[in-house]
């Protein structure tokens, strides 16, 4: 790289050196991806070309205040202590920010399989959890170490290379300054108003679309857009057309709408005795249905759940709405759609909403939200604390506006034997859930428990010698000591006295991973879902697609319950059930029915796609427009329901 003989030399070599990294780094990606990618000789140039379109942009961003800093700088003081001391200490973070982003991506790309996303700026937020995560998955003094070397030896050898010399030496005019200050703004101006990460994605393969962007671009695009409004971005029916369909398909022989025709609130009626057992949801993190034996697993690692799923009420066609934990809780708390943009458990305005709590506590129940972290972060003590429930956590931050309508009660170190970034270890957060049923059973209250796990997460730790995988080595080691934990937890309960009047739900999240090659991979959405101990029921598998969302529509069914309903979930045991299920990304919501999906994306877009679940295969198929009008009566309805707080309880 031969330095530019002006003023400007380090500024043109600093953004080459990153055009030259940010190659490098795509091309490892790209052959990271490519046995899974299934990208085209055709694919791969238009990934390297839209790359280089994003890479120069960042470099443009990177180096536009440098550049009207030397437009502005007397040439008196262009070879000054001053301008010597600014420049290499300026170049020196400059690159030190560059290469820890590019170690980041590796990292986030091994997780999600893409660049970074709203993910990555929730990070950012949440910093004890994340700094922690990271100082425990990786040995983080050779890892800044090595980003400080790394940093040290380029600065090295841009400075052998004669680029600082170049630019302190030279006697570049004011007029040529200008004019080079003019072209690197102009670039910069046309970058933001003609170039958008939305370039990226029209390409159908999901690899291609996430090759495509940068990193820092796909950060800043995050950041700035982290909220989609569905009226603004997505394809829309008239308001009317779209809640009369809605109504329609959630009509049932045992519902009657109780509201105008912009609502969905309607009366359940059971004609049978209702049984009231107290419920405990376990919501398990990150848990695939491809972890299990009974879906196909050979590694043996879930031998407690698949046991009890034997003896149980198994969904074996159930899809969890997103790829995140608060995406989970909002479809098992409020049984909505997932709206674009950032879960409603993460919104602003999302109190007092109807959830699963409504429900139970109208009937007598106490609601508690279990979790062994801290629940400040995701804004999971907000939503939950005011939403109906009260909370059990691990109280690390005491925060001046964290006001709570529920109870707190926070879990004492004496009360955790093990614990890492996340939390404590699952079978710590089983006690605490234990001691709160003996007291509550005492009062004579009954309860309905959500509880959230955390072991199954990275960084993979867990209490040593409970399983015959050594803590931290992989997911493997977490499933199965997830699977472990639940089995004690399962015995510890046994002989309790509430024991045999108490249904346990076991659930994931969201699956372990969402990447694919297609535009929203749905087998990564497949999840296990377990009614445990049902008053009267027979074990069974149910075969039929359906949602998170439909979990306790179904469960109050079993249990004859009549009672007012928002949700937008259904009885998937009714004879007038139709399956189908909502799954999304950031941006995309999908919408399945049996063989065939529909796809609604920003800028209006719909596509329409044949889906055959045994190959894992979705082609693209002619609009169907039945199916259309479903996809976005879920999706606009639900939008506009929290939107003008019609999703209040």
């Amino acid at each position: 790289m031969k330095s530019v003989q002006n003023r400007y030399a380090v500024l043109f070599g600093f953004a080459g050196l990153f055009l030259v990294l940010s190659f490098l780094v795509r091309t490892a990606l790209l052959i990271w991806a490519f046995p899974q990618a299934g990208l085209s000789i055709t694919g791969i140039l238009s990934t390297y070309a839209k790359g280089f379109v994003f890479d120069a942009g960042i470099a443009l961003f990177f180096t536009i205040a440098y550049a009207l800093y030397l437009l502005l700088l007397p040439q008196k003081l262009n070879n000054s202590l001053f301008n010597r001391v600014f420049t290499y200490t300026g170049f020196f973070l400059a690159l030190m920010i560059v290469i820890f982003s590019f170690f980041a991506e590796f990292t986030f790309w091994g997780e999600y399989a893409g660049r970074f996303d709203f993910i990555a700026v929730d990070y950012l937020i949440y910093t004890y959890e994340v700094i922690s995560n990271i100082n425990q998955s990786y040995p983080l003094p050779l890892l800044i170490g090595g980003v400080l070397l790394a940093t040290a030896l380029l600065t090295w050898w841009c400075s052998r290379r004669g680029m600082f010399r170049n630019s302190f030496r030279s006697r570049t005019p004011f007029p040529k300054r200008m004019a080079i200050f003019a072209l690197l703004l102009g670039g910069l101006l046309m970058h933001v108003f003609l170039i958008s990460n939305t370039w990226a994605e029209k390409s159908k393969n999901r690899y291609q679309q996430e090759l495509s962007k940068a990193g820092i671009y796909s950060f800043v695009s995050a950041y700035l857009n982290n909220e989609l409004a569905y009226d603004k971005y997505y394809l829309l029916e008239d308001d009317n057309k779209a809640f009369a369909t809605m109504r329609q398909q959630l009509q049932s022989p045992d519902a009657r709408y109780l509201g105008n025709g912009h609502s969905i609130y309607r009366s359940i009626t059971d004609t049978l005795a209702p049984v009231k057992p107290n419920i405990i949801m376990v919501t398990i993190e990150s848990f695939s249905a491809d972890f299990m034996t009974r879906f196909g697993n050979k590694g043996n690692i879930t031998p407690v759940l698949d046991s009890i799923a034997q003896n149980s009420i198994l969904f074996t066609n159930m899809y969890a709405t997103g790829t995140r934990t608060v995406r989970g809780m909002e479809a098992l708390t409020l049984a909505v759609p997932p709206t674009p943009g950032q879960s409603i458990v993460r919104r602003r305005n999302n109190e007092n909403l109807f959830s699963a709590a409504t429900i139970f506590r109208k009937s007598g129940y106490e609601a508690t939200f279990f979790y062994g972290g801290d629940g400040y972060f995701d804004n999971m003590n907000k939503f939950f604390g005011n939403n109906g429930y009260d909370i059990t956590d691990r109280l690390r931050h005491r925060l001046v506006d964290d006001q709570l309508a529920g109870k707190r009660t926070n879990i004492p170190d004496s009360a955790v034997q093990f614990e890492n970034a996340w939390g404590i270890c699952d079978e710590d957060i089983y006690k605490a859930a234990i001691k709160s049923a003996d007291e509550k059973y005492a009062a004579g209250k009954p309860f309905y428990d959500f509880i959230m796990t955390t072991s199954n997460h990275r960084p993979f730790t867990y209490p040593g010698g409970k399983i015959d995988i050594p803590s931290g080595t992989s997911r493997e080691g977490a499933v199965k000591y997830t699977d472990y934990a639940i089995g004690r937890f399962l015995k510890a309960i046994q002989d309790k006295p509430w024991y045999k009047n108490t249904v346990i739900i076991f659930v994931a999240d969201h699956c372990a991973s969402s990447a694919g090659k297609n535009e929203i991979e749905v087998s990564k959405y497949h999840i296990p879902c377990i009614f445990f101990n049902v008053p009267g029921a027979a074990p069974q598998e149910i075969p039929v697609m359906c949602s998170q969302i439909d979990i306790y529509p179904t469960l109050l069914k079993m249990l004859h319950w009549s009672y007012n309903s928002n949700f937008y979930g259904k009885n998937v045991l009714d004879s007038s059930y139709q399956p189908r299920a909502m799954v999304s990304t950031y941006q995309k919501l999908a919408y399945l029915e049996t063989g065939k999906m529909v796809i609604l994306s920003p800028q209006q877009k719909a596509q329409c796609f044949s889906w055959n679940p045994a190959r894992n295969e979705e082609q693209p198929a002619p609009m169907d427009s039945t199916l259309l009008s479903h996809s976005v009566a879920h999706y606009q309805t639900a939008y506009s329901l929290f939107k003008n707080n019609g999703m209040r309880k």
